[in-house]
């Protein structure tokens, strides 16, 4: 029974496909990113987390829903070219993840409230990509910011090995962050829609 969510969210995946066609992989306009280096919070005691999970935008669109959260920016990351761009990402030879930037307010969430909704928003054991994605930026991952922060997912990861799931969620040290182009920014919430390849199902 713990897969049949897993399942749904693939046959949730397909369906997406035929009406987006992989949308997060089309390049359009061209616009420049903006390095972020560190990923600093907005605001003194906010707290941020780096996370891949596929199309950045469906990643966003669930972060970004938390109460506690308050900003989200998605972009690249764990490359070895400065400043990417879309373009150059989508041709897999940068090395980089597509990833969100989530800020929160410790006051109102926690890292774990995060952790748990990115791993139970996308398919953590699918490899070398998300759903109908696929390729190296669309890897699962988790860039961690600190050793509490690797502590956490590690045991996250843990509980879900535990229970069956063969999970393949990268944890690796934080590398520069780079915003991604500003129509990437809030996609769903500018655009209209929702997420072609995440949606919520309990993993925990």
């Amino acid at each position: 029974m713990r897969y049949l969510g897993m399942r749904r969210l693939l046959q949730l995946c397909a369906l997406g496909v035929l009406s987006t066609l992989s949308a997060c992989a089309q390049p359009t306009k061209h616009s420049a990113p903006v390095s972020l280096m560190p990923a600093a919070p907005a605001q003194p005691g906010n707290e941020t987390l780096i996370l891949a999970s596929g199309c950045f935008w469906g990643t966003e669109y669930f972060l970004k829903r938390i109460d506690g959260v308050v900003a989200t920016t998605v972009g690249y990351t764990g490359g070895h070219v400065e400043n990417p761009t879309y373009q150059e990402v989508c041709t897999k030879k940068t090395g980089h993840y597509e990833a969100c930037l989530v800020e929160y307010d410790p006051a109102r969430t926690t890292a774990e409230t995060v952790l748990r909704m990115f791993f139970e928003t996308h398919d953590p054991t699918q490899r070398n990509g998300q759903g109908p994605d696929i390729g190296p930026q669309y890897r699962s991952a988790v860039f961690y910011q600190s050793e509490a922060q690797r502590e956490l997912t590690a045991s996250l990861i843990e509980q879900l090995r535990a229970k069956g799931y063969d999970v393949a969620t990268e944890l690796l040290p934080a590398a520069p962050f780079y915003s991604a182009e500003g129509y990437h920014q809030d996609y769903y919430d500018v655009k209209g829609g929702t997420p072609y390849c995440h949606g919520y199902r309990k993993l925990f």
